[in-house]
C-alpha cells in the first residue's frame, strides 16, 4: 500500500498547476493533504477512484486538511475532541480495518515563538489523542508536523535554533512522540541521509540551492514496523513550497 502526504499550501492554486495529473501519476492508495486553504463548496475536484474527506478551518483561506482514499474507511472524524484546538481544520482521522490514519497539520509556533505556548498545549493534547486511538489499533500519523527534529533535518541548523520549527521546545515534543512508541519512518530507513528536505522557503532560491527543512512526516506505531517497506521524499514534485512524502507499507 502506498500513502502520500503533501502540504499543498493552497489547493485551489495547485489545481491550476496540474494537481490532478500529479495525483494520477503518483497512483497512491491514500493521499493526505494539509493547508488546503478553502471552505466547503469552493472547489469541485474530480479524482476518479478516490473517496474524498475534508476538514475545513473556520477561518477562510486558512489551514485545512483532506484525505483522498481508494479504500473506503469504516469511519472518519475531524479534530481531536478538544474544543480549543478544533477550529482550524488541522486533524482528519480515517479508521480502516486494521489501523487508524491521522492526517495532521501542526500549528506553527510563529516568528519570535509568539504561539509557542499554544503549540505546547497542542502537542500534549495531540499525543493523548494518538495514544487513545492506539489502544484500539495501530496508528499511521502523517502530515506537516512543523518541526525539524535533528540537526540533519535542516540545512542551516546553527542559525535556526531559536526559530519556529527548530526550537528546543518543539524538538523535545517530537522526541517525546518517538519515546511514546512512534517511529519516524524516513529515519528508520535512512538514519544518516543528509540533504533530504520536504520544505523550502520561497526566498533566496532556497529550493534551487536545497536549503530546506524536513518537516513532513510519516510516523507509525511500533507494531507496524515489520510491515514497513520504504519511505521517500518526492522532492522532484513541484507546485508547492513543500513536496510530497511517501510511505509504502505492506
Amino acid at each position: 500500500m502506498k500513502l502520500i502526504s503533501w502540504n499543498v499550501n493552497g489547493l485551489r492554486a495547485i489545481v491550476k498547476k496540474g494537481f490532478s495529473d500529479i495525483i494520477a501519476e503518483l497512483d497512491a492508495d491514500i493521499v493526505c493533504l494539509q493547508e488546503t486553504k478553502l471552505q466547503e463548496g469552493q472547489i469541485d475536484l474530480e479524482l476518479p477512484g478516490y473517496y474524498q474527506y475534508w476538514n475545513y478551518a473556520e477561518k477562510k483561506g486558512y489551514s485545512g486538511t483532506a484525505i483522498f482514499t481508494k479504500l473506503m474507511p469504516t469511519h472518519v472524524t475531524t479534530g481531536i475532541n478538544q474544543e480549543e484546538f478544533d477550529h482550524e481544520g488541522r486533524v482528519l482521522t480515517a479508521e480502516f480495518t486494521d489501523f487508524y490514519l491521522v492526517n495532521c497539520y501542526t500549528p506553527n509556533a510563529q516568528p519570535a515563538l509568539k504561539r509557542i505556548e499554544f503549540r505546547m498545549m497542542w502537542e500534549a493534547a495531540f499525543l493523548v489523542y494518538l495514544k487513545k486511538l492506539e489502544e484500539t489499533k495501530p496508528v499511521i500519523l502523517c502530515g506537516d508536523l512543523n518541526v525539524a527534529h535533528e540537526n540533519i533535518d535542516l540545512k542551516n541548523w546553527k542559525t535556526n535554533q531559536k526559530n519556529p520549527g527548530f526550537s528546543i521546545q518543539e524538538r523535545e515534543k517530537f522526541t517525546n512522540l518517538l519515546e511514546n512508541g512512534f517511529v519516524d519512518t524516513f529515519r528508520y530507513f535512512y538514519p544518516t541521509l543528509e540533504g533530504a528536505y520536504s520544505w523550502w522557503s520561497y526566498r533566496f532560491n532556497a529550493r534551487a540551492n536545497n536549503a530546506g527543512w524536513r518537516i513532513d512526516y510519516f510516523c507509525v506505531s511500533k507494531s507496524l514496523v515489520p510491515r514497513l517497506h520504504d519511505a521517500a521524499i518526492l522532492s522532484d514534485v513541484m507546485g508547492s513550497d513543500h513536496c510530497p512524502v511517501q510511505l509504502e507499507i505492506n
